[in-house]
């Protein structure tokens, strides 16, 4: 099958990214009509055609995430129905990656749920960008593209003197990435020794690797309630850095972490992307947001090359 024509459509979660994504491919966002009922239910309707086209739809899943994960499906739906050519769903950030183990007797799996549910309402490929758990990938049925923001981090970065630089992990499961980054920025790499409680309490008892007397990166991959954060920058403390600055991809910031973090007076910059609307309220000088719209439209027009 050829396809004729790309058409990019954004829900309701993150227009503003939408807007950015077509820019950069020089195209006009489609415009989606919503509709709520009486009885609260969503309707959907993709008001471009759709028929022989390669439809992309741009829906970050954030709060409230059961809402906007309900309008993606209800979007793929409506493409699968206008005879779409293929249909990608473009999710920033899949927030449901963080359900990826059984970590306890009958809880649900909700990164392979929702997975299943993309793939039933007509989605027949994914791009999103730092997954919290690699293995997510496993839970799709569909060819899945993972991209990451290192490049953009790293653009913003570079204009420092990183010359006594470290790249730190929170935790071991973010190491990978980590050194990644530190590799491209040809620095030194630490990880923090993480513990996560059942009642959600954090707590890192120590940083391994180089820290004293340097310039700390911290990298995650989501900042929520800042937590982790947190307590790693009691760890950090106790070694004497030189400078702090901490960058994550999905900055939730929820329940007032922005502020909190940006009180820490040793914290230079808070760095974050786009992937997600930044939450409401006085947003600090310290922050500095990175756009990944171009990440994304790069991927979006090299799968629709082929």
């Amino acid at each position: 099958m050829v396809i004729q024509d790309m058409a990019v459509f954004g829900g309701r979660a993150h227009p503003e990214l939408t807007k950015e994504i077509c820019a950069e491919l020089g195209l006009a966002p489609s415009q989606v009509t919503l509709t709520r009922f009486a009885n609260d239910c969503l309707q959907v309707q993709l008001d471009q055609d759709c028929r022989e086209r390669d439809v992309y739809l741009v829906q970050p899943l954030t709060a409230p995430v059961q809402e906007h994960l309900v309008e993606l499906l209800l979007m793929s739906d409506a493409a699968r129905a206008a005879s779409a050519a293929r249909i990608t769903a473009v999710v920033p950030h899949y927030s449901y990656a963080r359900s990826d183990k059984r970590d306890g007797p009958q809880i649900s799996l909700g990164g392979r749920l929702v997975a299943d549910l993309l793939k039933t309402a007509g989605v027949e490929h994914v791009l999103t960008m730092t997954l919290h758990s690699p293995q997510v990938n496993g839970f799709f049925s569909m060819p899945v593209d993972n991209l990451n923001a290192l490049r953009e981090f790293a653009g913003h970065l570079r204009r420092y003197d990183l010359s006594q630089t470290t790249v730190v992990s929170p935790d071991l499961g973010n190491a990978k990435e980590a050194d990644a980054f530190a590799r491209m920025l040809e620095a030194e790499v630490a990880f923090g020794v993480k513990q996560r409680f059942a009642d959600g309490r954090v707590s890192i008892s120590h940083v391994i690797g180089p820290v004293a007397g340097r310039d700390a990166i911290v990298l995650d991959d989501e900042i929520a309630k800042g937590s982790t954060v947190l307590e790693l920058l009691d760890r950090l403390r106790e070694l004497g850095p030189r400078s702090i600055r901490v960058a994550c991809t999905h900055g939730l910031f929820s329940n007032g972490s922005l502020q909190t973090l940006a009180e820490q007076e040793d914290v230079l910059e808070i760095v974050c992307t786009n992937t997600v609307p930044l939450p409401a309220g006085p947003v600090p000088d310290k922050l500095r947001v990175l756009s990944v719209a171009p990440a994304f439209a790069r991927a979006m027009a090299r799968i629709h090359r082929g």
